[in-house]
């Protein structure tokens, strides 16, 4: 594969984004000072793929919904009404969730890894980063597959066209409330960046930490600001679903009666969890087996062959352990998820350097493909592997 170097953009520039984890504990930069080379047919590629998957998914969620496997996916019962009304309610509009993906270069075929649709993880580096070492190496705009930022501001635009409590578009200007808890400023800066972008569509934002935020059955989601008690049309939040399911089950009941009683759309929409569910992958092997794009998964090891063991809802590379063909541990990571089922997927390897780094496709999909990224590792790929921008070939 082809890697060029390329000019670092300063830390002083990434603090004043706000973009604070530059730097990786694992490696002295966390942005790679050098961008994948890509064919253009190679980010083609990538965007059928994730558009075709994203079809698939649908109808995988579909078959979920009818035989009720919702604890195949480990999804909390105190989830499943919510997921269901908002999963056959159009206003629940999913903004956006990314692709990660094995192959895809030097003519190695795509195939998929996971599906995380209710994350923004590198929407900042994507969005942002990799587009600022583009102009400033002096490459041209489109030599990168990369509108991510306009398609998630055409997202937040269209969610008013499908809220029927807006009309025809005319009238108010929908509120929106962006919260994640108080602990990372990863977390804070990439939420922040959200509202930023859904301010550009013409929301009315406003930031807060869960911690200060009010939910009323009767009146929706609010906050208590200087000027009075504000109704918020909308709420992002970074937190992870399953994690209100099982450890805030009185919030799960009261976003429950907030959806139902038509107060508030939940950004991601609350069925993006089936799609995170990792079980899915197993499911989407029975019903499109044998499909190019995809790698055998089961819930049992492949017998004879090497796999990777995953958690159905573990994140950012926790709890991933790669098998040999007799079930012999090779590698693995550690992490908070063992409590979840496992799925079991055919191993493929990645896309390598000649320094033997190994290299991950991401792709972001908000209504359609818009935005593709790389991480790198010499093993698993985790949260704080090294990032890697790309560059289309002239």
């Amino acid at each position: 594969m082809k890697l060029i170097p390329v000019r670092p953009i300063p830390p002083a520039v990434f603090e004043e984004l706000g973009f604070y984890w530059y730097r990786s504990p694992e490696a002295p930069e966390y942005v790679a000072p050098e961008m994948v080379v890509i064919r253009e047919e190679e980010g083609d590629s990538y965007y059928r793929a994730a558009a075709e998957l994203y079809d698939m998914f649908i109808e995988a969620g579909q078959y979920v919904i009818d035989n009720k496997l919702y604890s195949l996916l480990d999804i909390p019962e105190s989830l499943i009404e919510l997921i269901e009304w908002t999963w056959e309610d159009e206003a629940h509009f999913h903004i956006m969730g990314r692709f990660d993906f094995a192959g895809g270069l030097e003519g190695i075929p795509v195939k998929l890894l996971e599906f995380n649709a209710d994350t923004p993880s590198t929407v900042f580096e994507i969005a942002l980063v990799q587009w600022m070492l583009l102009k400033q190496n002096g490459f041209r705009e489109e030599m990168q597959f990369n509108s991510l930022y306009e398609g998630l501001k055409s997202s937040f635009t269209r969610l008013r066209g499908l809220d029927h409590r807006f009309g025809n578009g005319e009238g108010r200007v929908g509120k929106a409330l962006f919260s994640c808890l108080d602990y990372s400023i990863e977390d804070e800066n990439t939420t922040r960046l959200l509202e930023q972008i859904a301010f550009e569509s013409g929301l009315v934002t406003a930031f807060e930490h869960v911690h200060r935020v009010y939910f009323s059955p009767k009146e929706g989601i609010l906050l208590d600001t200087d000027s009075g008690v504000v109704n918020y049309d909308y709420w992002f939040k970074l937190i992870p679903y399953e994690y209100i399911g099982r450890e805030e089950p009185e919030l799960a009941r009261l976003l429950t009666e907030i959806v139902k009683n038509r107060q508030a759309v939940l950004l991601n929409p609350p069925y993006a969890l089936l799609f995170q569910s990792k079980s899915l992958l197993k499911i989407l092997w029975d019903l499109f087996p044998g499909h190019p794009l995809l790698l055998e998964t089961g819930f049992e090891p492949l017998q004879g062959r090497r796999c990777v063991e995953k958690k159905t809802l573990s994140r950012e590379g926790a709890n991933v352990t790669i098998l040999d063909g007799d079930g012999t541990m090779l590698e693995g990571t550690a992490g908070d998820y063992e409590t979840y089922r496992s799925v079991f997927q055919e191993y493929v390897d990645l896309a390598a350097d000649a320094h033997g780094r190994l290299y991950q496709a991401g792709v972001f999909f908000s209504y359609e493909p818009c935005g593709l990224g790389f991480r790198r590792e010499r093993g698993i790929i985790q949260d704080r592997s090294q990032f890697v921008g790309h560059v289309v070939e002239e």
